[in-house]
């Protein structure tokens, strides 16, 4: 039997329980119930809970965070085959994404090895991987972990989406920790990508609907000086950062670049030129 995940501090308390929409599917949903160490609630429907605020749900789509009671937003879940994801890879796979410019794509024709250090649902370390690059991903939420295993997961067993996901590896890990083991070693990937969780501008219903879910599990990543520092000690050729648009550059040595985006930004931490060949 699987045991109870050690929980991050950040995370105590607000693990959401978890449920299921059949007898088909209690066995899994039992099982990491078990893992995360929270209440199985069996078979039930998450509009008529009350008595938790959010619950992980695992139906026939897969595993969800799913907001409680009537009124209740829909369910957000790691979605890769279908959804902006699979449009993405479907029309050229994210060449023309600020990211791909971030981590320097342009300048090289090299497959790279990208490690997304606050991977969160997966969909920049998707572009990457769908771009032909090699893509190990950190997240150290439980709950956001569990989600992103399950899609990675779905879209494995999608013919489409399988060759991509087979250049993604996923590591249930505290980034700043893993980092700092690996400092002063040889650079733990040509370049790391981080994405701290900041208030988000955008009004898009999907995007409150997220970041509504997801705070209270998560919270705020007041750590980010630290991530930056170790991340800038452990990558070969460059660090980028995403950024809301207008929010203040992470403390610590100023980005030698910006890319600006409609809502959001990337800034870029060279450390050596990128491999012209």
């Amino acid at each position: 039997m699987n045991q109870p995940i050690e929980q991050d501090s950040s995370d105590a308390g607000h693990l959401p329980p978890v449920g299921c929409a059949s007898d088909e599917l209690s066995g899994r949903a039992a099982a990491l119930a078990t893992r995360l160490g929270v209440p199985w609630l069996g078979v039930v429907s998450p509009r008529h809970i009350d008595d938790h605020p959010r619950i992980l749900f695992l139906d026939d789509h897969g595993l969800s965070l799913q907001a409680t009671g009537r009124k209740a937003p829909g369910p957000v879940r790691a979605e890769f085959v279908a959804g902006k994801a699979g449009y993405r890879l479907a029309h050229g796979g994210g060449t023309g994404q600020l990211i791909a410019r971030a981590v320097g794509l342009k300048r090289t024709h090299q497959t790279l090895h990208i490690l997304d250090a606050t991977a969160g649902l997966g969909q920049d370390a998707f572009v990457l991987a769908g771009l032909g690059h090699r893509v190990t991903l950190l997240e150290r939420s439980p709950v956001i972990h569990a989600l992103l295993e399950d899609g990675l997961a779905r879209a494995a067993a999608d013919e489409t989406t399988a060759p991509v996901i087979a250049r993604m590896t996923l590591i249930l890990a505290d980034s700043i920790q893993w980092l700092q083991d690996r400092a002063g070693q040889e650079p733990v990937a040509d370049v790391i990508h981080l994405d701290p969780m900041f208030p988000h501008r955008d009004k898009s219903a999907a995007v409150k609907k997220e970041m509504q879910l997801f705070r209270p599990v998560v919270g705020d990543d007041p750590d980010a000086a630290a991530l930056l520092t170790a991340a800038l000690a452990c990558a070969r050729y460059r660090v980028v950062v995403k950024r809301s648009r207008r929010a203040p550059a992470i403390p610590g040595p100023a980005p030698a670049l910006k890319l600006e985006g409609k809502s959001s930004r990337y800034d870029v931490y060279p450390l050596q030129a990128l491999p012209a060949d």
